[in-house]
């Protein structure tokens, strides 16, 4: 199981993740809006970031409007943040690059 970080170490990770991401007020999470030009692109963006969240068995909570994708993302098994989380959202931002987003 991942280890849950520190409340500094989570810090140290936004920070380094720049991009929107969060800390969820009220929770042991990290979050981001992510706005497409368009339902397509946010489709695609959530198809690509499922297949990586597929990949390391690791998936966000998340919630799509036309062209906005909310993403939550903790490790319930550990109560709190990891350094999965860190990780997909590391890819997450890679992927919303491809389509402009920063």
């Amino acid at each position: 199981m991942a280890e849950r970080l520190a409340a500094e170490a989570r810090k140290a990770a936004l920070r380094e993740l720049l991009s929107g991401w969060t800390d969820t007020p009220g929770r042991e999470a990290i979050a981001r809006t992510f706005v497409f030009r368009d339902f397509n692109e946010a489709f695609g963006f959530m198809t690509r970031a499922a297949l990586a969240a597929e990949k390391s068995d690791h998936h966000p909570e998340w919630r799509n409007v036309y062209k906005t994708v909310e993403v939550v993302l903790t490790t319930h098994d550990a109560g709190g943040v990891t350094a999965l989380d860190v990780e997909l959202a590391k890819a997450m931002n890679a992927i919303a690059r491809q389509f402009g987003v920063a």
